[in-house]
């Protein structure tokens, strides 16, 4: 569809095509290819029109070199900086196309001339002096492709995805894109919040974590604290789970806090043999790294958490980075905040009961995730039990 988003964003903004050449593909592994003249009112409208259109992944039939600038002070950018999207991107450096490294949105480009490099930087790690490219010339920009075969679960993207009971065919292809990027040696990151414990999954998903398909796991204090709760006490937020009693309990979840905070982490409580199941019991036991950002809203927090903003973010990269898939379990800023760091070829599927999380998403930029509006509650043990058929091949 990027040839009418194209003819669309000309449109949109008072400019005018014309086809100079258009040639269609005739099989499903054709490509299509067409040459087009937009015009404009001026020089000034025409740049405006064209910046959307190389973003959308037109290119001119010059190939120009990357312009670049050096940053005048820390954590300042040339004027006209290059504000990178999430596909992956080349630039021109010295008539060479070299691929940009660590590709995220909202970020600019770092080069390196000499050694023909280029990576994605943001604006807070930004020193004087680094060179920034600027402008839109001599860069490409690959959006990702449609499946060409098959009905795979990446398929659904256009299509209405509402029920909040989801069906056993759509987990089992979710499943089956995890067991598959396993064993091409791909990784697994999952993104989790809250209400993973508060709707009874979480057994569901330390039995994922327990059969390997979990390398990666992204928080923040309330999964983690609720978990514990719930592994020492039976309650989330106080809320007895097992048998559905109205009983509260509104002091365990500090309870839960203040029992690691005895024991000094989760992983010496679990030394002390006090918690013995759970996600991060699970986590802990396995190997599995995570991190867990800090908020003003948090209660403790438990000391894992990352209380520095601008830390927790760099953690986050930093596990997230040579992750294949990406599951975004029940929380939206965190899953938005995933999204944005993450390249347009990692597979993400975002599963909540709001449909509103899946559009934010989208709207912010992970535009390619594959949305299931459903009960966590309920998706979690299905794709468990579709999971925990095969073992892992590593």
């Amino acid at each position: 569809m990027i040839l009418s988003r194209i003819l669309d964003e000309v449109m949109d903004q008072g400019g005018d095509f014309e086809f100079l050449d258009f040639e269609v593909g005739r099989r499903k592994d054709d490509y299509s290819h067409a040459v087009l003249k937009v015009t404009a009112r001026n020089e000034e409208h025409l740049a405006s029109i064209l910046g959307e259109l190389y973003r959308l992944g037109a290119t001119t039939p010059e190939e120009p070199e990357a312009e670049y600038s050096p940053a005048p002070m820390d954590r300042v950018l040339p004027s006209d900086f290059y504000s990178t999207t999430n596909h992956p991107t080349s630039i021109n450096l010295g008539g060479t196309w070299v691929e940009v490294e660590d590709l995220m949105m909202d970020k600019q480009i770092v080069i390196d001339p000499a050694a023909r490099r280029a990576r994605c930087w943001p604006i807070g790690l930004i020193k004087k002096g680094d060179l920034i490219v600027t402008g839109e010339w001599g860069l490409r920009i690959k959006p990702p492709e449609r499946p060409r075969e098959g009905v795979g679960v990446f398929e659904f993207m256009g299509s209405e995805v509402s029920s909040e009971r989801p069906s056993l065919s759509l987990v089992r292809k979710i499943a089956g894109e995890i067991v598959e990027t396993i064993r091409e040696g791909g990784r697994i990151a999952v993104v989790a919040g809250p209400a993973v414990i508060h709707t009874g999954a979480a057994p569901s998903l330390a039995a994922i974590i327990r059969g390997g398909y979990v390398h990666v796991l992204l928080a923040g204090n309330a999964l983690a604290v609720h978990d514990v709760e719930y592994a020492l006490y039976g309650t989330s937020l106080g809320v007895e789970l097992d048998n559905g009693a109205s009983r509260r309990e509104h002091r365990n979840h500090i309870a839960a806090i203040n029992e690691v905070n005895r024991a000094g982490s989760i992983r010496a409580l679990i030394e002390e043999g006090r918690l013995r199941s759970g996600i991060f019991y699970e986590l802990e036991k396995r190997g599995v790294p995570y991190a867990l950002a800090g908020s003003i809203r948090d209660d403790g927090p438990l000391p894992e958490v990352i209380r520095d903003t601008a830390e927790a973010q760099g953690r986050y990269k930093e596990l997230v980075r040579g992750s294949n898939f990406v599951l975004m379990l029940a929380s939206t800023l965190h899953s938005i905040a995933v999204g944005n760091m993450i390249s347009s070829r990692v597979k993400v599927v975002c599963v909540d009961i709001n449909p509103a999380v899946v559009t934010k998403l989208s709207d912010r930029g992970t535009s390619h995730a594959a949305g299931v509006v459903s009960d966590v509650g309920a998706f979690l043990p299905l794709l468990a039990g579709e999971l925990l058929k095969s073992q892992p091949k590593r």
